[in-house]
């Protein structure tokens, strides 16, 4: 089994406080984070944005491997993740959906390339893991 890690440091506060984030690798080190980064419009990092990221990254690369399975090397595959946080959930703030989208270059046709985007949607281990409803909107070309 893989296992890789990230890592968070908050000091203070909820409202005042901040933190910063690292990953195992190193990609990320130190990386502020604050509840205005979260749930307002400063600049800056949030846990849903960094989620986004690794289900973009993830998705992208299910469907490349299921691309070469039908022996298609795509161009170019390139993904957007956006993260719905729902503040007002009772219990409180809870991640409701996450919504793909893709864009595809590859010679293939494109009823293909859908079918395999839909199939890297569902099987993607990040999906997998968001207990959330997971969307997608793909282009060709």
């Amino acid at each position: 089994m893989i296992a890789k890690h990230g890592s968070a440091v908050w000091n203070g506060s909820l409202k005042q406080g901040g933190g910063t984030v690292s990953t195992q690798s190193g990609a990320l080190s130190g990386l502020s984070y604050t509840h205005a980064m979260r749930f307002g419009d400063a600049k800056g990092t949030n846990p849903e944005e960094l989620i986004g990221a690794a289900h973009a990254a993830c998705f992208s690369m299910f469907l490349a491997a299921l691309m070469g399975g039908e022996e298609i090397v795509p161009d170019a595959i390139e993904t957007t993740s956006t993260i719905s946080l729902d503040a007002t959930t009772e219990g409180g703030p809870t991640v409701k959906k996450a919504h793909l989208v893709t864009s595809v270059r590859a010679a293939a046709p494109e009823a293909k390339i859908r079918e395999l985007a839909d199939k890297a949607k569902a099987g993607c281990p990040i999906s997998k893991l968001l207990n959330a409803e997971v969307t997608i909107e793909v282009k060709i070309g």
